[in-house]
């Protein structure tokens, strides 16, 4: 294509007649479109999905149960080093008081993240998922671990990701997230992860949680040191995942906080993720669901709604993002009337009681 030749109206109309725009035209939006006509064409796609002024959210909480991890991720400041200072592993009890405080919130999602810690077998998890859901039975839902921590297990057990799927199914596991994607090229993992798995092994994993009956996500973080190509090639990993596997349940995209880790850096600006959000809503147009990060953008997070995103949570906890730079409110009646200011009526959703998204 040659995209000197291209112009906003000619993408304008293709997605209008409800047509999917190319990388080359999702990088002339990214170079050339303003943030307006970004957003046009953003709420466009929304709207194939969604009611105008519609959108969900969720009380949850992501639980750190390890902190030992042997990944080295450079953009990391929460992991420890098996036998370091400061490595834990929760008791199970430690896990059920932090699940009974968020029901009292009045939530009923909580994800599991930890890292690849090689004293914990796949065992422990699994234990610790079926106490889980027959403790709770259906009051929540849980995120069991995310791919990457899910691909560790299964190489540490030395078993396929088949089989590793088919025992998390079998203690109790519905979900297993898109965590630990970050950017999904081979020259952004060998830059800041090169103790995790390839982008092939990764899809590999999704593609195996996905064909067990499991549901998962897609999720993406910006603001490392990624190249605009780097972010499309992400975009059309996914969509082209989901074009054929029709697995992916939503899209989260948050962003990196650089504060005490090896690489630190400076953050990047509410503009900019925005912008980012409204070209992922465009060119992802095979997920239903685009969630916007609270988590790491705060309230500002809900200007995402008019950029394309529908959905986001109210986390009460998230040990990893925290001791990067991350602040939580619990003041949930604050950062709902954000959004309510912006024209969009917030309706809760319950996990653990809804059906898997359909796609187009």
């Amino acid at each position: 294509m040659n995209t000197a030749e291209l112009t906003f109206e000619q993408i304008h109309q293709t997605i209008a007649q409800g047509g999917r725009i190319s990388r080359d035209e999702a990088r002339w939006l990214w170079q050339n479109a303003s943030i307006a006509e970004l957003c046009d064409l953003a709420m466009q796609v929304r709207g194939r999905f969604h009611t105008p002024h519609s959108c969900t959210y969720m009380i949850m909480r992501i639980i750190n149960y390890t902190n030992v991890c042997v990944a080295q991720c450079d953009y990391c400041a929460f992991y420890r080093l098996p036998g370091q200072e400061g490595g834990y592993v929760m008791k199970q009890e430690e896990v059920y008081t932090k699940l009974d405080e968020l029901l009292a919130l009045g939530g009923d999602l909580v994800s599991f993240n930890g890292g690849f810690n090689p004293h914990l077998p796949l065992d422990y998890y699994c234990n610790l998922f079926r106490n889980i859901r027959d403790r709770y039975g259906d009051r929540l839902e849980f995120y069991a671990l995310t791919i990457a921590e899910f691909m560790y297990l299964a190489d540490h057990a030395k078993l396929d990701y088949a089989t590793t799927a088919q025992r998390f199914k079998d203690a109790g596991v519905r979900w297993i997230t898109g965590g630990g994607s970050e950017i999904l090229t081979e020259d952004f993992r060998k830059r800041h992860s090169k103790f995790k798995y390839t982008v092939a092994q990764y899809f590999e994993a999704q593609r195996a949680i996905i064909d067990a009956g499991l549901r998962t996500t897609a999720t993406m973080v910006i603001g490392f040191d990624e190249t605009l190509e780097e972010r499309l090639e992400h975009l059309e990993r996914t969509r082209q995942f989901q074009d054929e596997t029709h697995g992916l349940a939503s899209f989260l995209c948050w962003t990196y906080k650089p504060y005490f880790t090896q690489i630190g850096g400076i953050e990047i600006g509410n503009g900019e993720y925005l912008r980012h959000l409204a070209l992922s809503r465009i060119f992802l147009d095979n997920i239903p669901r685009i969630r916007t990060s609270v988590l790491t953008r705060n309230e500002r997070a809900l200007e995402g709604l008019a950029y394309g995103a529908d959905d986001f949570d109210l986390p009460i906890e998230d040990e990893v993002t925290q001791k990067a730079g991350a602040t939580i409110s619990l003041d949930f009646d604050s950062i709902l009337n954000v959004a309510k200011e912006l024209g969009f009526t917030p309706e809760y959703r319950h996990v653990a009681t809804a059906p898997q998204p359909s796609t187009r």
